[in-house]
């Protein structure tokens, strides 16, 4: 007799591994094996796994109050949004469930200002980059700059037109009447861990002001620490008029935020956009108790110093590698480029019991806590340089 179809729909390529704890930089699967976690499930757990200071807040409001509609007030958002709006360069805030409704709620904010607050309906064309990722929904998977993640859903809404990455010249050639705002990743996270270039990000900051665009940086996989500074567009010197969140806002727990400029408030009026779940009780006090942890604990500044010291042992200890290629990054996310196909070097070093993630068919991603020690991460080191070798010592016979 056969193995017993899953009834589950076979959309995740998943990995051979069941996990049933976790805590740190530390997951247990079902046999009891310990991995060291170095992707943080695609840089969500940025304190690690059941932090003890976001778990002791989840469980007394479990023990409170789960939801209201979001027709009533609701202190939580609230108490969030101040403490986003008092650490970033926004005035408000909506909050919903995941990244992609983030990115949507930018969409939607940046037409709706456009159409009826500077009543200009015609311009509602965003400009996005190639290898950009945006999420899943139809309107975020067509602000994607990648074919394969629009494979299939044709047709797809109008409204987006893409320029290369760090290439100013060509997004100012792509701006038109109809353009109502550029949206750009400062750190393109699943087209490669590829940070933006300083001089680019300032052309594309003055384009918007010189032609009365919104700037929209989707900060999903940067935000919260992660780059070593709280928000990516920090390390820019430039001032975005919308700025995304999800992933490490709730350290694993589902939420998502858009934040905004005072100007774009009266684009989201009462009845324009909404979310059944969005900044439920749950949701942001787990929000809180993340935020509040990063902040106490300067898990930012911990994220920059132990990005440079990965990056300079990487670079060092890889020198001389033929597998490797450029290594490149910001704080705590790390993509190092390979010159062969990834996907046997990742399987190798997960059997070693080190979980580390792809960003595309050639770049090995890490994205490990922003408290990780360094013993922790002198040990995943240690195999994904050892593992390497054997690679190139392998390929060379």
């Amino acid at each position: 007799m056969g193995e017993t179809q899953s009834a589950l729909f076979p959309n995740y390529a998943r990995y051979p591994f069941t996990f049933v704890k976790g805590e740190g930089s530390r997951l247990w699967d079902e046999n009891g094996k310990e991995y060291l976690d170095l992707m943080c499930g695609l840089a969500v757990t940025g304190l690690g796994h059941a932090p003890k200071q976001v778990t002791e807040r989840l469980k007394e409001q479990v023990d409170t109050l789960w939801h209201t509609s979001n027709l009533f007030h609701n202190p939580g958002q609230e108490k969030l949004a101040q403490i986003l709006v008092a650490n970033s360069c926004a005035d408000a805030v909506f909050f919903c469930n995941s990244g992609a409704e983030a990115n949507e709620a930018a969409i939607k904010i940046a037409r709706r200002y456009f159409s009826k607050v500077l009543e200009q309906p015609e311009r509602n064309e965003i400009i996005t980059f190639d290898m950009s990722f945006h999420g899943r929904t139809l309107a975020t998977l067509t602000a994607t700059g990648q074919q394969k993640v629009q494979d299939g859903f044709a047709p797809l809404p109008p409204g987006f037109v893409y320029a290369p990455y760090n290439d100013a010249e060509a997004v100012e050639k792509l701006i038109s009447p109809r353009t109502c705002a550029i949206m750009l990743e400062l750190v393109q996270g699943e087209g490669g861990v590829n940070p933006a270039d300083p001089d680019f990000v300032k052309a594309v900051a003055e384009l918007c002001e010189r032609h009365g665009l919104l700037l929209i940086l989707d900060e999903i996989q940067t935000g919260i620490g992660r780059t070593g500074k709280l928000f990516a567009y920090e390390h820019y010197g430039i001032e975005p008029d919308v700025i995304t969140l999800a992933k490490g806002l709730g350290n694993g727990f589902p939420i998502g935020a858009m934040l905004g400029k005072e100007k774009l408030r009266n684009a989201l009026s009462a009845g324009s956009h909404g979310t059944t779940y969005g900044g439920n009780y749950l949701a942001t006090a787990t929000g809180i108790a993340t935020m509040e942890t990063i902040l106490a604990e300067d898990a930012s500044g911990k994220a920059a110093a132990m990005g440079d010291y990965i990056m300079s042992e990487l670079k060092t200890r890889l020198a001389s590698n033929p597998l490797v290629g450029q290594i490149r990054g910001l704080g705590l996310l790390i993509g190092l480029g390979l010159t062969v196909p990834g996907a046997d070097i990742i399987k190798s070093i997960h059997e070693q019991g080190v979980l580390v993630v792809p960003a595309g068919p050639n770049v090995i991603r890490l994205a490990p806590s922003l408290l990780i020690s360094k013993e922790d991460v002198d040990r995943g080191l240690d195999v994904i340089c050892e593992t390497l070798a054997k690679a190139a010592a392998a390929a060379a016979v």
